[in-house]
């Protein structure tokens, strides 16, 4: 299995600042089962006094937001202010999401800010904040430390380039398949965290051993490091296919860097180098082992949908439909085997009626079926019970991309106050928003999908003298369904409500990977 992003932490501090006492047990639970030596305050004047007498070093310093006297933000700047302090990781806390706050305290020098409640995931990520010991028996090995972190970040950051640029090409392909750029971060979101995890146990390692190892400090300080721009370019040079199993493959042999020994450290320099290659291995395992695990997931998505289908159909309800999805299928079949009785309103889904292929794959497996045209949807929303459709892909503010025609269906579901329950593989999350530039929410189809242009051809003849016909036909492939259209989400992780959707994604992805594009070379 990858490894666990709370190993050999013990050594490191962390002041926890809360003025409830909820939260402050709540935040030492989690930052104990990291095994983190914790200090808890109910105040920043408290902090800060503790602070200014410590007798052991504070490694990272995780603070509420609005606490009386002190608040979390001055508290903040008071740290950031003073010289002795100053280098101290911050990490704000507030139960309100408003941007202007959290721009500000990321501005005044924050690390992160997580909303509550504190989840372990949000605490797993504090291991890349931490402050580095530097007492005086660490000093010695701080020339390893750095290296051991530099050939880390340039293992991580040789693999992520190339995973980007096999992406970006894969993106590129097909901007309106979503769901292939959230695939792509997702991979390099694995990269960076079993990175953060084997970066953080090699660092703990070093610092274990600092003490015994003081005459380290003559090392040579010759030896070559590799870039990772360098990395980067001769994984790409020995790639067969765009294929992460290729580049995984290739990186051990890319990152092997002969060193310039000294007649005396022959047993060094390979000791280092065997060091090197072990790292390169344990980063290749977990990540393909992550990978493999991200692949099954996927796989079985549909099945676990599925199994949560009992808990919300019902004896004797109507539930209505748009189109074709196979994710909606396994969902209604499942409560059909757990001997639910209900009938299903299947709405066409015009011009592609896919709706027809919905319905004959339902009757075939038993289940009482209506199809109707989508026009009828709003004559017959007030015999429904509960609408469930598929999505294409699901944006960060809870919105939905789904197949046109399903904004109507929303619009009358809500008019009748009946239940709109979305269905989506936790893949389709897309960590964007509609807004951003990189997200191309349609595409137009084939006119022919909706005039015989032999029935047409007057109407679409250029006879005006105008240089363009005088019957246009517009096709598009998808609708935009609103967050507040959506009742409830269902993922193969459980039920979530739209406005939980952003903290689910937040899991996912990292921020550096919103937008997958290569680094400009300089």
């Amino acid at each position: 299995m990858a490894s666990s992003p709370c190993s050999d932490l013990g050594k490191f501090h962390v002041l926890a600042v809360d003025d409830s006492i909820i939260d402050r047990k709540l935040i030492e639970r989690l930052l104990r089962t990291c095994s983190y030596q914790v200090t808890v305050v109910d105040s920043g004047i408290k902090a800060m006094e503790f602070l200014g007498g410590r007798i052991e070093e504070v490694n990272l310093i995780i603070t509420d937001y609005s606490m009386p006297g002190m608040t979390g933000y001055e508290l903040l700047r008071k740290v950031k202010g003073c010289s002795s302090l100053k280098d101290i990781p911050v990490v704000i806390m507030s139960s309100e999401d408003v941007p202007a706050r959290i721009d500000r305290c990321l501005e005044e020098g924050a690390e992160e800010f997580f909303l509550k409640p504190v989840r372990q995931a949000d605490v797993n990520r504090l291991s890349s904040h931490l402050l580095t010991p530097k007492s005086p028996e660490a000093l010695p090995s701080r020339k390893r430390k750095a290296a051991a972190e530099e050939a880390h970040t340039n293992q991580a950051a040789a693999l992520i380039d190339a995973v980007k640029d096999v992406g970006e090409k894969l993106i590129a392909a097909n901007p309106v398949e979503l769901a292939v750029g959230n695939i792509v971060r997702r991979v390099l979101h694995i990269i960076r965290e079993e990175d953060a995890s084997l970066t953080t146990a090699a660092i703990g390692g070093l610092s274990i051993s600092a003490g015994s190892d003081d005459e380290d400090e003559r090392e040579n300080d010759d030896h070559p490091v590799l870039s990772a721009a360098a990395v980067a370019a001769a994984a790409r040079s020995t790639l067969r296919a765009p294929s992460l199993q290729t580049l995984l493959e290739d990186l051990p042999h890319s990152t092997t860097v002969p060193h310039a020994s000294s007649s005396g450290g022959d047993s060094e320099g390979k000791s280092k180098s065997a060091d090197k290659n072990s790292q390169t291995r344990k980063l290749k395992h977990n990540v393909i082992e992550a990978v493999n695990e991200l692949i099954q997931d996927i796989a079985t998505c549909h099945e676990q949908i599925a199994e949560q289908a009992v808990e919300h159909i019902h004896h004797n309800e109507v539930i209505l439909t748009l189109g074709s999805s196979r994710t909606v299928m396994e969902f209604l079949c499942a409560a059909k085997e757990k001997k639910r009785s209900f009938r299903v309103f299947v709405a066409e889904g015009a011009p592609r009626y896919q709706g027809h292929a919905l319905a004959k794959d339902l009757v075939a497996r038993g289940l009482q079926t209506t199809v109707i045209t989508d026009s009828a949807v709003f004559a017959m929303i007030s015999r429904v019970n509960m609408v469930i459709v598929g999505a294409h892909a699901v944006m960060a503010n809870g919105g939905v991309i789904a197949p046109v025609g399903m904004n109507m269906v929303a619009l009358a579901a809500q008019r009748h106050a009946v239940p709109f329950v979305v269905l989506a593989g936790v893949h389709k999350l897309c960590p964007l928003y509609p807004h951003n530039p990189e997200v191309l929410l349609n595409e137009l189809k084939s006119p022919a999908e909706l005039l015989d242009f032999g029935e047409f051809s007057d109407c679409l003849d250029f006879g005006s003298g105008s240089g363009s016909p005088l019957l246009q036909v517009v096709n598009p492939a998808f609708d935009y369904v609103p967050p507040n259209l959506v009742s409830l989400f269902i993922t193969d992780t459980g039920g979530h409500n739209p406005s939980y959707m952003y903290r689910l994604i937040a899991d996912y992805y990292s921020a550096d990977d919103l937008v997958v594009q290569q680094r400009a070379a300089s």
